[in-house]
């Protein structure tokens, strides 16, 4: 699997775990705080569209994950 890929599934995680951990309806609600964590994810995603470098990225690819699409 390549970085660009688990990028994605990643973030994708990261955002559906906040918005359950932060929306008061959910059954696993902690914190409306967890919104933020949401905000962070896709201010990340619009940074990394925009500037084509992602931290998350540089992560993967440092540790041997095979860069690409």
């Amino acid at each position: 699997m390549t970085t660009w890929k688990l990028v994605r599934i990643f973030a994708g995680f990261f955002i559906l775990l906040s918005l359950a951990l932060g929306v008061s309806d959910s059954p696993i609600f902690v914190s409306h705080y967890w919104l933020y964590f949401t905000a962070f994810v896709g201010i990340n995603l619009l940074q990394s569209g925009i500037t084509s470098w992602c931290l998350m990225e540089s992560i993967l690819r440092n540790i041997g994950i095979k860069g690409g699409c």
